[in-house]
């Protein structure tokens, strides 16, 4: 099983979306275990000072795929849930500088804690899924996928050129282009999906 993760995929305001089309997405990997499940605690890494957060909606691919064409790509789709793509600010800048992969900055144990998932059939319309995340009780992050780049489907075709998707892949598919942060240790936080709570731990 592989993590797949987008960057830079929402805009606040929609009439930036065509102009941001330019056929070459920002796509990284992760290691399985930067996952943390069941709503488990995340321990606040030692490697980094400076921890951001992302929410972001994953989808989970259901039958193996490669060379996918765009109209079948929300096919592969078998699952929906949440979770945080953590970034190791401080690592990823010293990589930056060096020209170096992001594999450190975002790879580390507990980079990805990730809600239960949802079926696929719980989503009438995959262009109108509402998210958001809380930190200490506090809004901080608000979602919709009309609001995304690169749609599921966009995402699925285009990696799937290049790799092979099978089934239980996970791919995060972007953050809000508002309210990203730092986390610190003792914090709490939520996020859910259409007003649902899934993803609930705290950072010890």
């Amino acid at each position: 099983m592989k993590i797949i993760g987008i960057g830079k995929n929402y805009v606040n305001d929609k009439s930036e979306i065509s102009g941001l089309k330019n056929d070459t997405q920002l796509i990284f990997t992760k290691p399985d275990s930067s996952l943390v499940t069941d709503n488990k605690d995340v321990v606040f890494p030692s490697i980094t000072n400076q921890l951001i957060y992302e929410v972001e909606l994953v989808v989970k691919i259901g039958k193996k795929g490669k060379d996918i064409a765009l109209d079948d790509a929300n096919s592969y789709i078998s699952e929906i849930a949440i979770g945080i793509d953590y970034t190791a600010k401080d690592v990823l800048t010293a990589s930056r500088e060096k020209k170096q992969p992001w594999a450190l900055a975002k790879g580390f144990d507990g980079a990805s804690p990730i809600s239960n998932f949802k079926p696929i059939s719980d989503f009438s319309d995959l262009n109108n899924i509402n998210f958001d995340l809380v930190i200490n009780g506090e809004q901080k992050q608000v979602g919709n996928t009309d609001f995304i780049i690169y749609n599921f489907a966009e995402i699925i075709s285009f990696v799937s050129t290049f790799m092979t998707l099978n089934p239980g892949d996970m791919i995060f598919t972007g953050t809000p282009a508002s309210g990203a942060g730092q986390t610190f240790k003792g914090d709490h936080l939520q996020a859910s999906i259409e007003g649902e709570l899934l993803l609930d731990f705290k950072m010890i």
